[in-house]
This record gives structure tokens, sequence and C-alpha cells, in this order.
């Protein structure tokens, strides 16, 4: 949005003729190039849109049916501290019908609050084979990627999956996500997810992002190159292929782990295969403070991991560019019906990824916060590459090409 306001500033200056009556050449070079940036967002919109018509149309398909041939696997789950809704996305990992799976929790501290919820968990589920291991190790500057590399020794199937502490699954989740695995030309399985926002109204524009624009991404990046990386919410993959990419201490220090992962054993010549479930993640009920540093660590994670895929996000922020040629043209017809192409093709995108493929129900009634959600996206993109310092788990970490340094 600096951008914007500095050329309106501009055009307010040295933008009108010397009786006020007409725009300089310079001011509708100004409003061409805006409407050039909403052009090439409604194209990536109908491209979002393509994507989700895919992807609807493979998971309804008959194809789809998870074999009954079930392969064991190892769910590793590394934790710190409490989640929102932590225990129910524990329990949901419990009463999945499959056959043949374990559940290894792992924390980096003795007093580690999730470790009563783990504790409960295996009260109430016996009959599951559930381990809590405390990971006193320091392997590496992501303490995540740390505690899995010492959980692994533990894990007793070829098959594993890691995911978030507050991932939240269906009771087809296994079925659906391992089923893949069977082809041996496919390496990892990783899956979409859809947020359920808490109190405020930064929860409620994480949420809207989340649904709308990080999912329209991954289905836009499948349509134009594949998926070559790896989302937190899912990867499921083999001990052999890990083992082929230098375990999880090769990317130890890596912030974007679930990137790494996938985007090396993609380089392995396996496939990255995108699951037909649809997982939940329950987000905290932020305060300003909290949601800025949480979308500036989002962003400069991005930035850091595909830095000219981020670069390109700049043609995708369409309502912020068709504003621009709207006061650049000086309320111009064609620019209002630029303006109202792309609000229409935006909102139709949201509702195609959100609704329809992730099923969030929350996303045609919050549509109305979508010209805040975009113009606060393109506020974040500028601010992601004033520094390279983020905020994670309390602790304050300097990011450069991807590895985390302790302290500023």
């Amino acid at each position: 949005m600096s951008i914007i306001v500095g050329y309106v500033f501009y055009a307010v200056k040295c933008g009108f003729a010397a009786d006020g009556s007409s725009i300089s050449f310079m001011t509708k070079d100004i409003a061409y190039v805006f409407a050039t940036g909403a052009a090439a967002a409604i194209a990536y919109s109908l491209l979002c849109i393509f994507g989700a018509l895919r992807f609807l149309a493979r998971t309804s398909g008959e194809g789809t049916r998870p074999t009954q041939s079930q392969l064991p696997v190892s769910i590793l789950k590394p934790l710190k501290g409490e989640d929102p809704e932590m225990y129910e996305s524990f329990r949901s990992h419990c009463l999945q019908r499959y056959s043949e799976y374990e559940i290894i929790f792992g924390v980096s501290e003795e007093n580690d609050p999730a470790i009563a919820s783990v504790r409960r968990l295996q009260a109430e589920f016996p009959e599951r084979a559930i381990r809590m291991i405390v990971c006193e190790k320091n392997l590496g500057s992501n303490t995540k990627v740390s505690n899995l590399a010492q959980m692994l020794p533990y894990a007793k199937h070829e098959h594993l999956l890691v995911n978030d502490s507050d991932i939240r699954v269906d009771a087809d989740y296994l079925q659906k996500v391992m089923s893949p695995l069977r082809n041996p030309a496919v390496g990892l399985v990783t899956c979409l997810y859809r947020a359920k926002a808490g109190r405020g109204i930064g929860s409620r524009i994480e949420s809207l992002g989340i649904s709308t624009d990080f999912a329209a991404g991954v289905l836009a990046a499948q349509q134009l190159e594949g998926i070559n990386f790896g989302l937190g919410s899912t990867l499921a993959f083999r001990l052999s292929d890990l083992a082929a990419i230098g375990g999880f201490e090769a990317i130890a220090d890596f912030l974007a782990d679930d990137y790494e992962l996938g985007h090396r054993i993609a380089a392995l010549g396996r496939i990255v295969k995108l699951s037909d479930a649809i997982v939940e993640t329950h987000l905290p009920s932020y305060d300003l403070r909290e949601f800025w540093r949480h979308q500036l660590r989002w962003a400069r994670t991005i930035r850091d991991s595909r830095p000219w895929g981020y670069l390109g996000l700049v043609f995708t922020f369409g309502i912020p560019w068709s504003l621009g040629a709207l006061i650049f043209s000086r309320g111009a017809a064609w620019a209002w019906l630029l303006f109202a192409a792309t609000v229409i093709v935006r909102g139709a995108a949201a509702i195609s990824v959100g609704t329809f493929c992730l099923g969030d129900s929350k996303v045609a009634p919050w549509l109305w916060l979508l010209p805040i959600r975009d113009c606060f996206a393109l506020l974040m993109w500028l601010a992601s590459f004033a520094g390279r310092t983020i905020l994670w788990r309390g602790e304050s970490f300097t990011l450069k090409n991807g590895k985390l340094t302790r302290g500023v």
C-alpha cells in the first residue's frame, strides 16, 4: 500500500495540467501500470479457479477411494507448549479407521505443558501405541526438527508421517494420506488445510488468508510446475527417502522444514503428491502485535524458501492494483469495469478454493473482509523485505538463506 500512497502523493503534486483540467501523461501511464497488475491478478485468480476445479474433479472421482491394503505407519508429532484445541486434535489421530499405526510425541523439556495432554491421551486410549519422548539434545536451530531426529529411532515402521501439533483430522485421514505411497514413484504426500479462527479480527483475516490465498497458491503451483514442496499439515514419506537426503539432521537449521523435506525428496526424482484429505488447524485469538509477528514470520519464511515465487506474488494483489488504476485514471469508466472484474474473479476464486475445495464454511460470510485481507497482504509483502528477524515460539532468530540463527 505504501507504493500506492506514494504514487497518489506524486499525482497530486505534478499530475495535473496548469489549468487543473486534465491528467498528465505520466499519471495516465501510472494508471496503465496498475491496470496491467490488475489484469495479471485476474489471470492468476482464473488459474486458481482452474486448479480448484481439477482438484475437485480428482477428489470426487472413483479412483480416489483408499485401497484396502494399508501400510503400517509411525506418526511423529513434535510438541512445544499448548495450542488451541490441542487435545481434541491429538484425539482425532486415535480415532483412525486404520489397522496398524503408532503415535510418537516428542518434547525438548521435561516440564513442557503439552506432556499432560499426551498422558491424558494414553489414559483414554490404552489400546493405542502412544509414546512420549523427551529429546534432550539440541541438534540445530529448529527445535522441532531437532526433536524429530531424536524421536526417529523409536519409530518401528518404514513409513513415517509428520504433522503439526494443532492439526485435527477425519477418521479416514490415514487411509487417504498413506494410499499414494503404495506407488514407489511417490516420495512424499502432503495435504491442504483450513483454519478455524479464534476471537478477533486478526485471527479471522489469517483464517481467510489460509483458505483463499495460501491454498489457492498451492493449487496454482500444481498447475504451473507441479508440487515440489511439503506442507506442515501433513508430510508422509519413507524412512529410506529420508535417509537418502541426510535425515532430519540435514534440515535441522532451516525454518521451513516442511518445504525443505518435500523439496529434497522431490530432488531424488520422487513425486510429491497432494492428498485428497483436508485437515484443520485452530488459530489463536491474536492481539494485533501477535498477529503481525506471526504473519511476518510466515512471509519471511516463504521469501527465503522460494524467492522467485515470492517476488511473483506482487502480481496476485488484484484489489490493490485495481484500486490504483481507479485512483490514477480519476475514476475512468474502464477502471471501474476493471475493478469490478477484479473483485468478482477474486471472490469466485476464494469461494472455489475455500468453500468447495477446503470445506471452509466461513469463507462466504467473511468475504467482505477480502479487500482488507488483500491490502494487508500487500503491506506484509513489502514489510517482509525490510529485515531478516523473526520471532518464533518466544525466541528471536535471524533468517538467512532459509536457515535460522538464534538472536538478532
